[in-house]
């Protein structure tokens, strides 16, 4: 008897320990789920916010600094204040705040939204705090990016937004967006996020940092519709603060047109190239189409519009052999640039995306034209018109060409260099896209 009573506390024990053992197990599991689930990159919480009706009401692509002298050297103790420009509106918002070409940690401090008012003030009344999981203060770990907490936050389509960004810390060589073609600021010393005059901030900048999306919990929005292309796309040429780039444009026209409409996200990048990366002009469209297009909050549509400087930069330089000294590569063809449309028409469909391709405007008198790239400029354009790959085509070409020299651009059109469109020019690119086109039903 004694034999079998110490048997079966042997037993129970040894389930006891077993059920001890389950549980710990299963703490650390849901502990290891929930540091996973949280420290997913704002692409997954793009996509679950698809259910609950946001869209990219703005959109500005990341790049790494090389080129400015501010970015490269970073911040300290200081304010950014973006001036944002909304497609569409709606009752509540998230930010995407960015550190992906950061090399270490970003940590922010304190962020503010609210409506701005002249020469970088803000509205007062209009001002919201802007959290990340519940707090005012967070890291944004390298290579990543975040979207804050929903704000309950009215905000209009058309309209222009301040996003205060409070920098505690020396961040290193900063994210940026080179080509805001708007008046950006940059304090002096301190937390300014919550200022309503300017008087802080003293250094004007024409580039946005560390912020690249603005999402919109919308009822009259059915979808967004992502603009991918080079500095065409980003508005070099037009006027700054006018808000006139082609994308801003086609939100207008949108927001005209009675029953639903879509939201417009811009990620053009000045310089950018279907193929080719560079750290200067950002990763080729290639390499930064899931993130900038696929992956946005209501992605419906996607319009391209680039290739031309995988044309003007042909042949390009390589860093190849041991001595890593460059040399001189082959020109890229019209081959290679179908090919990288068919990589992207690919994905796209992959996701039940609708894409639609834009013909190249015409450059003769650009500083980097030739006759060589001519043709394959004519090439290019003659597949996207006919091959039936893209889901449409917007010819931009026939509209913006001079109709006495089809190879240069209209002169009502041009900014002066021949490549890049005035601001006629580009309301003229958003007239020529067929709404029906786009729009649901």
């Amino acid at each position: 008897m004694i034999g079998a009573s110490w048997a079966g506390r042997r037993k129970v024990t040894r389930l006891i320990r077993l059920w001890l053992l389950g549980t710990v197990l299963l703490l650390m599991l849901a502990a290891t789920i929930a540091v996973f689930a949280g420290s997913r990159p704002a692409a997954a919480a793009r996509r679950e916010s698809d259910a609950a009706r946001w869209v990219t009401s703005w959109g500005a692509s990341p790049q790494s600094a090389g080129r400015d002298a501010e970015a490269d050297a970073g911040f300290d103790n200081q304010t950014i204040r973006d001036i944002i420009f909304t497609s569409v509106g709606g009752d509540s918002i998230r930010l995407e705040l960015t550190n992906a070409y950061g090399t270490s940690p970003l940590r922010i401090g304190r962020v503010t939204v609210a409506v701005p008012g002249p020469e970088g003030a803000v509205v007062l009344a209009t001002m919201s705090p802007v959290t990340y999981r519940g707090r005012g203060s967070f890291l944004i770990p390298a290579g990543a990016q975040v979207l804050s907490d929903p704000v309950d936050m009215r905000v209009w389509p058309l309209e222009e937004l301040a996003v205060s960004v409070y920098l505690p810390g020396r961040t290193g060589r900063a994210t940026y967006h080179l080509d805001a073609y708007q008046v950006n600021w940059v304090s002096a010393p301190g937390d300014h996020t919550a200022d309503q005059d300017a008087s802080a901030f003293v250094v004007p900048t024409t580039s946005w940092f560390y912020l690249s999306g603005l999402l919109v919990r919308s009822a009259q929005a059915d979808g967004t519709v992502v603009a991918i292309g080079d500095s065409i796309t980003d508005g070099v040429g037009s006027d700054v603060d006018a808000d006139a780039r082609w994308p801003n444009d086609l939100a207008r026209r949108l927001d005209a047109v009675s029953g639903p409409t879509l939201a417009v996200a811009d990620e053009g990048i000045g310089g950018n190239r279907v193929l080719a990366d560079s750290r200067v002009f950002g990763v080729s469209a290639e390499a930064r189409f899931e993130r900038d297009v696929l992956d946005q909050p209501g992605v419906r549509d996607v319009i391209v519009l680039e290739g031309i400087n995988d044309i003007g930069f042909s042949p390009v330089m390589t860093y190849r052999g041991a001595e890593g000294l460059p040399r001189l590569g082959t020109a890229v063809t019209a081959g290679q640039i179908i090919a990288g449309y068919q990589q992207l028409i690919a994905a796209a469909h992959a996701r039940g995306l609708r894409i639609f391709g834009a013909t190249l405007l015409p450059f003769q008198g650009a500083g980097y034209y030739s006759a060589a790239g001519e043709t394959t400029r004519e090439a290019v354009n003659a597949w996207i018109r006919t091959s039936g790959a893209f889901d449409g085509v917007i010819d931009f070409d026939q509209v913006m060409h001079d109709p006495a020299d089809p190879l240069r651009l209209n002169p009502a059109y041009d900014s002066g260099d021949h490549l890049h469109p005035n601001d006629a020019g580009y309301q003229a690119m958003a007239n020529a896209i067929n709404l029906a086109m786009l729009l649901p039903g």
